[in-house]
């Protein structure tokens, strides 16, 4: 479960991988806001890339309650603003709609 492949971790009790589960999300939002295949490869990196480094933060700073908060919302804030740069105004506009929804199921 802590080896260092990324795609090979499993998910938090779905049984998932992490390449499964970025690949869903941005699947999900793909459809809603009718990504580009360019945009669509490059949002996928970036949640393949914002669930390996989740991961990694929780393991190294499970002890420091305060300090895991603190990283996570970084990387979110991070996370948006990547994906705001990829995103046209339209597609953007669509997929602020749809953030609580990919933030509450989908990074626990």
């Amino acid at each position: 479960m802590s080896s260092g492949t990324p795609t090979a971790a499993q998910a938090d009790g779905g049984g998932t991988t992490m390449g499964e589960r970025a690949t869903a999300m941005t699947w999900r939002i793909a459809e809603r806001t009718q990504l580009s295949e360019g945009q669509y490869i490059k949002l996928r990196r970036l949640n393949v890339g914002l669930l390996s480094e989740m991961a990694t933060l929780r393991n190294q700073l499970k002890a420091e309650p305060a300090n895991l908060d603190q990283a996570l919302s970084d990387l979110l804030q991070r996370y948006e603003w990547d994906v705001a740069a990829l995103l046209q105004p339209k597609q953007l506009a669509v997929y602020d709609g749809l953030k609580s929804e990919f933030t509450a199921v989908n990074i626990r």
